[in-house]
């Protein structure tokens, strides 16, 4: 595509070339981004944008630590799992289209699936309530994952291991359910997989830069991916990109991302409804949520509903997080594993929202008699006790299996855990000291016993 046809197809969908970037803005981003990486070592690309504007867009660190090519903002990265949103709305296309329902089961496509009578839905694949075992959790993933595979003997590979638990019983994610939805797509499609999602979303959006993986094709401006060592960086293990297939195998850049949240906010290429599906929370039937919809995880920032998804892969991880109540859209792409941007995703989104997580810098002092009083040892309903200490004037929260770490207190019954987003609000009435505990979404209330 030209590039005044290019010009035209972003005015086109409403999007604002360029940035609304302030130096004040770009400094606080800066800070945020800047302990993800090492100038000389891999690097990683960010964009943070608001409704049709690009408020941050930048790159740090190296595309290619061999011919020290350094990162820039247009280079293509594996996104990994956040390949899973991407066939989540090849779904919903094609049942937008009255060719599926989200009710049809495998055993319509897959009659010869050894399922023992049980039912699994094209919606328990989506939500991961399948039950079916994630092939990526089987022995042997390093070995198998150089060999190239068609999507049927893919899933001839796993089709045949015990069942995790009951359909629609409990939530386990599960590649494998993914895997089956892009064999669904390419049934009911009479397309490959790569040509139906190349077809119906990147060429309609104008995201040239993005491509169904290959170790094999030219893919312009390709950053390698790396794995950490003890003494530095390697080259990432090879990983043939059928595997992943459409549980993972997609690559893009930044600008294309913030293509395909336009596409996503606007309903370009579903309806309302549909979205609402993929963005819904599932809830077991012991009314447990999962806080996951259909390839987007369900969280919040400081009480505001997001959208999220991340994704690894070799050499490569991923975040995305989208706000709706406020149109923000945050993407973080690097090229290397063992240093996930999840975090320092989600605090720019809180930032760009006007309501960043506080920093142990910003933490208040208080006298030993006010941290005192919070010592003990708190029982949940739910996961291990927390056990709150004192030590040199700072309290500090173990947990089985852990090191001790330090809070910090935003006031007299409020702390945050040091470099997470760990909330603790004590309170103490009739004798008996309480703790409601957060971590995001995950909320629950305990009582010390010691």
């Amino acid at each position: 595509m030209n590039t005044n046809r290019k010009l035209f197809l972003l005015l086109f969908l409403g999007i604002q070339i360029g940035t609304a970037q302030t130096p004040a803005l770009e400094q606080t981003f800066d800070t945020l981004v800047n302990p993800l990486y090492e100038e000389n070592g891999p690097g990683l690309v960010v964009l943070v944008a608001k409704e049709d504007v690009i408020h941050y867009r930048k790159a740090f660190g190296m595309a290619d630590l061999e011919l020290q090519v350094p990162m820039r903002t247009d280079h293509v990265f594996e996104i990994g799992s956040m390949t899973k949103q991407f066939t989540a709305v090849c779904l919903l296309m094609l049942k937008e289209q009255g060719k599926l329902t989200l009710d049809d089961t495998i055993g319509m496509y897959l009659p010869d699936y050894p399922l023992a009578g049980r039912k699994v839905t094209l919606h328990q694949l989506l939500n991961h309530t399948s039950g079916i075992k994630s092939y990526t959790e089987m022995p042997g993933l390093n070995v198998f994952a150089r060999q190239d595979k068609t999507p049927t003997e893919l899933i001839d590979h796993f089709k045949n291991e015990p069942m995790d638990f009951e359909p629609g019983t409990q939530w386990h994610y599960s590649n494998s359910g993914y895997v089956i939805l892009g064999f669904i797509i390419e049934k009911v499609s009479g397309m490959a997989y790569a040509d139906f999602v190349r077809q119906h979303i990147f060429e309609p959006l104008g995201m040239h830069r993005s491509y169904y993986g290959s170790k094999t094709e030219l893919i312009p401006n390709r950053a390698s991916g790396y794995m950490p060592t003890k003494n530095g960086y390697r080259n990432a293990d090879y990983l043939s990109m059928s595997l992943p297939y459409a549980a993972g195998s997609l690559m893009s850049c930044v600008d294309d991302m913030f293509l395909w949240f336009q596409a996503i906010r606007k309903n370009t290429l579903i309806t309302t409804e549909s979205k609402a599906l993929a963005f819904a929370d599932t809830v077991l039937p012991n009314g447990k949520s999962t806080h996951y919809g259909y390839g987007w995880q369900r969280n919040e920032i400081l009480g505001t509903p997001t959208v999220e998804h991340g994704g690894g892969i070799f050499g490569y991880v991923a975040q995305g997080v989208y706000v709706p109540e406020s149109e923000i859209y945050v993407v973080v792409l690097t090229n290397r594993n063992g240093n996930s941007p999840q975090n320092t995703a989600i605090r720019l989104a809180a930032h760009a929202m006007g309501t960043p997580f506080p920093k142990s810098g910003q933490g208040i002092s208080l006298k030993k008699k006010q941290l005192q009083r919070w010592t003990g040892t708190y029982v949940f309903d739910e996961g291990v006790p927390h056990t709150i200490t004192m030590v040199d004037g700072s309290l500090y929260r173990t947990v089985e299996g852990e090191k001790p770490s330090p809070l910090f207190p935003i006031s007299q019954h409020e702390f945050y855990r040091k470099n997470t987003f760990d909330r603790y609000v004590f309170e103490k009435g009739d004798g008996v000291k309480t703790v409601r505990f957060s971590q995001r979404i995950v909320k629950k209330t305990g009582a010390v016993v010691n």
